[in-house]
């Protein structure tokens, strides 16, 4: 004999199913909004952790340029983990490895540490710096 399974269950199943991810939807839009508002405060902008060292070589990259950089460290934060899924939506992520530091230059994303790094090495940071007005000279 064979067992349908019912569809008041299914049906509480498939509900449960689509409220849960209607409702990470929702979270993650608000973070992603945030994260915008965030990114346009100040000329350069970097998501960071605390305890993270390459975010610590980020930080010091920019202000030994003579740039002062909106800092925003997602540990501290209470909200920090839905921002840092966003970000990781924006980077493009789901590869599992680190998001953060992320760098907003005017308020659009530059990225993460490798590329800003490839954006000093090639000579394209200092004018990206300069043309939102973080650099004066």
């Amino acid at each position: 004999m064979q067992y349908q399974q019912s569809s008041a269950s299914s049906s509480w199943s498939y509900y449960m199913t689509m409220r849960t991810r209607h409702h990470h939807a929702a979270e993650d839009d608000i973070a992603m909004d945030r994260v915008a508002r965030l990114a346009s405060e100040s000329a350069v902008v970097i998501f960071t952790i605390s305890t993270c060292c390459m975010c610590h070589a980020m930080k010091t990259l920019f202000c030994g340029m003579g740039v002062n950089p909106m800092i925003h460290e997602l540990d501290l934060l209470p909200n920090g983990k839905q921002i840092e899924r966003a970000l990781m939506a924006l980077l493009g992520g789901g590869g599992g490895g680190a998001v953060v530091p992320v760098v907003f230059i005017g308020g659009k994303l530059v990225g993460s540490m490798d590329r800003v790094l490839a954006f000093h090495i090639n000579g394209s940071l200092v004018p990206l710096l300069k043309q939102a007005g973080a650099l004066w000279l």
